[in-house]
């Protein structure tokens, strides 16, 4: 029997109403007992001025493999992962070839089990090669174990396939994902539509592309019984997305959504140089965008913090801003910078902030993940709430540099993170 016993912490557990200076003890990969603690165990750690947390979860990140191992693998996002205090991650299926049948899933499962690191989860294409004409074999991938499906880095275009797309998955009880963007509005934009965009003279991919496709899906939510059926817009980054969420929520509506540090942190004026550290999709929008999707978030509207982890080579990011990829690897920074959007200017608390990265995230994709409840499996992130430090890529775990935010001041940093009673990360070893 092994015993692992945190003490000292202050434990924060959104799930089970918990924010308090106690103890946890973890017996045997489950989390035995919370409150004060008194015995001893094998192993204990002090966590004294530190928050003791569920595991942080990230529902949105590229790990690239397979076909393009030499930007992001399964075993280097993984790592990547619990230096950032994530014990469990989504897959997206938009690799080469595409997470498209139950032996893909079960290929990235197998990985991640060989990786030993964090928990690894996958989503499934929708459609076909991901080109939106034919549905993918949707309830074969469901049974292997995939969470949701996606398209993500396209929109499922035509109304008919996600119509259908969202009756299948009604049947498998799984999340349907969509990356709202109608191409026929966005044409061949690589930035926001608007001033700065005219000023650089780059195609502007205009706002109402993400919101004329989450219009159109809201209406096909409608038409489904709320116990039936599950629908998440991925990283929104416009004010009328934000209160396109907001009216459906009021309607009592299956919807979720989920925001990324950089829209939260960044505005379309970075892009002034054509640093292509700062092309993402969808793409950085307008200071009031910023604003909108933290009121947003300090309603309680939106439901998951996410990265959007996506690793690029240095050498295409290198390509002129037309021709280089959308993406920022983020994920070993993105604890520290979701506080420096949201606790730094007191949008959100601490418990408020741990919320949207576990427990909610969790419930999205329908796993029993995020919560410190006695029997539930120990996942635990150790955070230093105080640390200050400065980001520097170079030290990143991620095979990939393509980050805007090196050489930024931060504070917040993880400490260790354990993944099923066993540390997988422990800062300074």
């Amino acid at each position: 029997m092994s015993e692992l016993l945190i003490k000292n912490g202050r434990v924060i557990d959104p799930a089970n109403g918990i924010d308090k200076k106690c103890d946890v003890l973890i017996v045997d990969e489950r989390i035995a007992e919370v409150g004060k603690i008194e015995k001893s165990a094998q192993t204990i750690i002090d966590a004294t001025g530190k928050l003791v947390t569920p595991g942080l979860i990230d529902i949105h990140v590229h790990f690239r493999e397979p076909g393009d191992e030499e930007e992001e693998t399964i075993a280097s996002g993984s790592t990547a992962a619990v230096a950032a205090g994530f014990t469990s991650v989504v897959c997206m299926p938009n690799t080469n070839p595409p997470i498209e049948n139950e032996t893909d899933v079960e290929y990235i499962h197998r990985k991640a089990r060989q990786a030993r690191k964090t928990h690894v989860y996958t989503m499934g294409a929708i459609t076909k090669g991901r080109e939106g004409i034919e549905l993918a074999e949707m309830g074969f991938m469901a049974e292997a174990g995939a969470v949701g499906f996606t398209d993500d880095g396209n929109g499922v275009q035509d109304p008919a396939v996600m119509l259908r797309a969202l009756k299948y998955a009604s049947m498998f009880n799984v999340v349907i994902s969509q990356h709202c963007q109608d191409d026929r509005i966005a044409g061949k934009g690589v930035m926001n539509s608007g001033y700065y965009s005219a000023i650089l003279g780059l195609p502007g991919l205009d706002p109402l592309a993400e919101q004329a496709m989450l219009w159109r899906d809201i209406q096909f939510i409608k038409k489904f019984p709320a116990e039936r059926i599950r629908y998440h817009a991925q990283h929104i980054s416009t004010a009328e997305s934000a209160e396109l969420i907001r009216a459906a929520k009021k309607e009592s509506l299956p919807i979720t959504c989920e925001v990324t540090p950089h829209h939260l942190l960044l505005t379309e004026q970075c892009c002034s140089e054509y640093d292509t550290n700062y092309k993402v999709n969808p793409p950085l929008r307008t200071a009031k965008d910023v604003e909108a999707l933290k009121q947003a978030i300090a309603e309680g509207f939106v439901d998951a913090l996410v990265t959007d982890h996506a690793p690029h080579l240095q050498s295409e990011k290198e390509l002129e801003f037309l021709a280089a990829p959308f993406g920022i690897a983020s994920l070993e920074c993105s604890l520290a910078l979701f506080v420096k959007a949201l606790i730094g200017p007191g949008i959100l608390d601490w418990p408020g902030l741990i919320e949207l990265m576990t427990v909610r995230p969790a419930k999205i994709i329908g796993v029993d993940k995020g919560t410190l409840g006695v029997g539930k499996q120990a996942d635990v992130t150790i955070i230093d709430p105080d640390a200050e430090y400065e980001v520097d890529v170079n030290t990143f775990h991620s095979k990939s540099r393509n980050c805007p935010y090196h050489g930024w001041e931060v504070k917040g940093k993880v400490e260790k993170t354990i993944v099923g009673g066993e540390i997988r990360y422990s800062c300074g070893n």
